[in-house]
């Protein structure tokens, strides 16, 4: 018989992405060199980068759409996705109120802005940047509604797509067995999405190269040089807070470590740092946290709202530019302007999303609304805006991973045991689908003596 036994089974098939993920680090470091040699050429190379984030953008409301229906909808309770909701937003706005604090004290501290000289060109870009910016709450808060169910799926708009979700999901739900049938077409929807998405993901290192080298062409060197300090500064910043403030909360609150928490959304840090826009990982971050263990619904709540309403590195770009605008152009801000014109930003920086440039728009339009005469000022700080911006969204991005492990642990949604082996390395996420199966799609009949017939 010995001569008929099977041979040895098949391995299991190589993961080839970790390739991806070195070609793109290559391709920002080429794409700094061509930025540096020929800078005129590199710029022409932007929209590449343009269109790789165009791409991922199309996924993005989908992706949040079919989460959050399949994670409300399979719930037990409406008040359980009420809760994580709540919960959520007070935490983003205890957090954004300490990223801004922490803003206010460094900008006093190193006092950037002195012996800068603001000239007609710079006073000029601060003028369109803040037409670009300026929007009122009120328009904001009716930006959530969308003009019909269907269009918060295309109108860009993530928070349209979280209303509309909802409140399918919560429809959904009330159905009970009936509407199981929806919910397992949009579980399998769902899988089509993300598959198209680790497509998209194959040409990452052709998006980073076009990205950084338009941006660095664009910038040049003698930029980075004049405004070296408040860009140091503000990177430094933005260190001290993710590492020292989140990372102690983090620890504290849940015994998670923050770095192994980083080392896993590591791929999402660099898709970020090439592409300057934490929006370009928001869909990975849904499905690396569903893999992490926390709840669909807990997930589909706390990371689109978190895109517009956690952005602690948003906050600290306000403070400090702010601050920075003021002494550059020889009217230094007392502490209680400093505090006024901060909660007028805190507010204004609702919904500007972690897209490049936000930070830029959002500071020019606060400014236009509190204190026009500082609006020539912005300019000052175009030029760097861009790298300054990369800084907005790698903060954002790991504020929000920190704010998805706290919810999910506050609120009990999180499976613990699958959070530890995934940031052990013991169960790595399946880049090649990005669908996490270790948890079955939403429950069959388990669960049908909750759901009256």
């Amino acid at each position: 018989m010995a001569g008929t036994t099977a041979g040895p089974a098949p391995s299991p098939k190589k993961d080839r992405t970790h390739y991806l993920y070195i070609a793109v680090i290559a391709a920002v470091v080429l794409g700094i060199l061509v930025g540096l040699i020929a800078p005129s050429f590199a710029v022409e190379l932007k929209p590449i980068g343009t269109a790789f984030v165009n791409l991922i953008k199309m996924m993005i409301q989908p992706i949040i759409f079919c989460t959050l229906v399949i994670g409300v909808g399979s719930v037990a309770s409406a008040a359980k996705v009420g809760r994580v909701g709540g919960l959520a937003l007070l935490y983003f706005i205890v957090m954004s109120t300490v990223a801004l604090a922490i803003g206010v004290v460094v900008g006093n501290v190193i006092d950037p802005g002195s012996g800068l000289q603001l000239d007609p060109e710079s006073s000029k870009a601060g003028q369109d940047a803040a037409a670009e910016g300026h929007a009122s709450t009120t328009d904001f808060l009716l930006g959530i509604i969308p003009t019909s169910l269907f269009s918060a799926l295309t109108s860009g708009e993530v928070l349209q797509t979280l209303l509309v979700a909802l409140l399918i999901g919560f429809a959904l739900q009330r159905m009970g067995e009936s509407g199981k049938p929806i919910l397992n077409v949009v579980v399998w929807a769902q899988k089509l999405i993300f598959r198209v998405l680790a497509m998209i993901m194959w040409v990452a290192p052709i998006g980073a190269f076009g990205a950084i080298a338009g941006v660095v062409g664009e910038t040049g060197v003698d930029a980075l040089k004049s405004l070296a300090v408040i860009m140091i500064a503000f990177y430094i910043t933005c260190a001290l807070f993710v590492f020292v403030v989140l990372g102690a909360l983090l620890k504290l609150a849940t015994g998670v470590n923050l770095f192994k928490l980083l080392r896993y959304l590591a791929r999402e840090f660099l898709l970020i740092l090439s592409t300057s826009s934490s929006e370009s990982a928001l869909p990975r971050l849904i499905a690396k946290m569903e893999h992490a263990g926390v709840d669909q619904a807990t997930v589909g709540v706390v990371v689109p709202t978190g895109y517009s309403f956690n952005l602690d590195g948003t906050a600290i770009y306000l403070t400090m530019a702010s601050i920075f605008i003021a002494d550059a152009m020889g009217d230094p801000l007392s502490i209680g302007e400093q505090i006024s014109l901060l909660l007028f930003m805190m507010i204004a920086s609702k919904g500007a999303a972690g897209v490049t440039g936000a930070g830029l728009a959002t500071l020019a339009g606060g400014l236009q609304s509190h204190r026009p005469e500082m609006v020539d000022g912005v300019g000052l700080i175009v030029g760097i805006d861009r790298f300054m911006s990369e800084a907005r969204a790698l903060t954002n991005f790991a504020g929000n991973s920190v704010a998805t492990v706290l919810v999910g642990h506050w609120t009990k949604t999180v499976d613990r045991d699958q959070l530890d082996r995934v940031l052990a390395g013991q169960d790595p996420f399946d880049e090649t689908t990005m669908v996490d199966d270790h948890a079955a799609p939403p429950p069959p009949a388990a669960e049908g003596e909750k759901t009256p017939v």
